[in-house]
């Protein structure tokens, strides 16, 4: 996103004609109707901070001032952009991550403090205003035009200005016409191209802004990336401790059984050995699965989609695949990817007591690789530190990428991922 904002300021003059033109009819339309959009927004803003105390119900006043501001963002934003071609993203709703009615609630405050909202809800109140004066300058310029040609009907010596007492001579009508149509047309034209140069500055963040936008971001992937090393880690030494380990151990001392009654007993010996072999191929087929896990070969020879149907054909429990990938995406993309999918299965196996699991992945616009892995199982997962989900979370954090988890008590648990194809 940093990458094609900074790309705007090199964006063509907002003072085309074109764009101009488009500006001043925008400003027109806003000076009808912003004033009712802002009376509005007051209204819920009183009403929500009215009722909460009395009747409890001010929150839904609150809620719903909310998504109207969050509405206006977007159709401001999309305003802007389809006026002027800056290369402003698209306003997406900010999800929270976290399940439940805790997790609604940090998303409706996560969204009321977005910045990215609040400058296009104030470049709207600013064309609003723009809008406002505007409107009486389109009237003193068509009437002007009226003026100029007024003597060709006057009877009198004296003709009135339309929509004011202004009385003049017949014999300066033409030229006092002339000269206001000239000023008031020349004035929203200077309002037009104003708009723009305002549009630009509040609707684009600062180099220093976007700066520290891009030092935060860093440095949230180095913290995910930090963080899913960590429990990676965690992972793999508690699969070797709880599952190859004791196999093992179990294998050592079978064998130093057979050992002592390789003379005495040859049966019991042969028995034994056979023990130990079938729980060394058990061993070698969990250290299998385990590297499995950390790397898969079919990713980088075959692509996603071939891993993901073989992840499919092992998972023990059915899965309906669905890939659409037109192209491949880069290696750390992918095998996050493949390992968001592969850790959602697994504790869905573990955990949801599901009989089925649906995995969609398309692209997206943006340069995007989403997914989505939903049982019908349950419910009820949490993001718990060291857990499956806090490794998916921390991994795509890696990357770049978005993690949301939906999991209501009694199922289904739904997990959407989003990672940079490019990354």
């Amino acid at each position: 996103m940093t990458s094609s904002l900074a790309e705007t300021r090199r964006a063509p003059s907002t003072a085309r004609p074109s764009r101009v033109a488009g500006a001043i009819t925008h400003l027109a339309v806003l000076g009808v109707v912003g004033a009712g959009i802002f009376g509005m927004l007051f209204t819920l803003l009183a009403l929500g901070v009215g009722l909460l105390l009395v009747f409890g119900i001010g929150a839904l006043f609150l809620l719903a001032l909310v998504y109207a501001l969050y509405a206006l963002g977007w159709l401001e934003t999309a305003r802007i952009e389809g006026l002027y071609g800056f290369g402003l993203p698209s306003r997406r709703p900010i999800r929270s991550g976290r399940p439940g009615f805790g997790g609604f609630l940090r998303t409706v405050w996560l969204q009321f403090i977005d910045g990215e909202m609040w400058r296009a809800i104030a470049n709207l109140a600013i064309a609003t205003v723009l809008g406002l004066v505007m409107l009486p300058l389109l009237t003193l310029g068509a009437s002007s035009v009226v003026l100029a040609f007024s003597p060709l009907l006057a009877e009198g010596s004296v003709v009135r200005l339309p929509g004011t007492g202004i009385e003049i001579l017949t014999g300066w009508a033409v030229l006092a016409g002339v000269l206001l149509a000239l000023v008031a047309f020349a004035a929203v034209i200077g309002i037009g191209i104003l708009h723009g140069m305002i549009a630009r500055v509040v609707m684009i963040p600062s180099r220093e802004a976007l700066l520290a936008q891009q030092a935060r971001e860093a440095n949230r992937q180095r913290v995910g990336a930090v963080r899913s090393a960590e429990v990676e880690r965690t992972r793999i030494e508690r699969d070797l401790h709880d599952g190859v380990q004791p196999r093992l151990v179990s294998v050592g001392m079978t064998l130093g059984l057979a050992q002592q009654k390789v003379d005495d007993d040859p049966v019991a010996a042969k028995a034994l050995i056979a023990e130990a072999h079938t729980s060394t191929k058990a061993a070698i087929t969990e250290l299998r699965q385990l590297a499995r896990g950390i790397h898969t070969s079919v990713l980088d020879d075959r692509g996603l989609d071939a891993a993901l149907s073989a992840l499919a054909g092992r998972s023990h429990i059915p899965v309906v695949l669905d890939v659409r990938l037109s192209q491949r995406c880069s290696r750390d993309a992918e095998a996050a990817v493949y390992f968001v999918i592969a850790e959602s299965l697994n504790n869905a196996a573990k955990h949801s007591r599901a009989t089925e699991c649906r995995v969609i992945v398309r692209e997206r616009e943006g340069g995007m690789i989403w997914a989505r892995i939903e049982d019908n199982g349950l419910g009820g997962a949490q993001v718990v530190p060291g857990g499956g989900l806090d490794g998916i979370a921390n991994r795509v954090a890696g990357v770049g990428g978005t993690f949301r988890l939906d999991s209501p008590g009694g199922g289904p648990t739904a997990v959407e991922v989003s990672v940079p194809c490019a990354f």
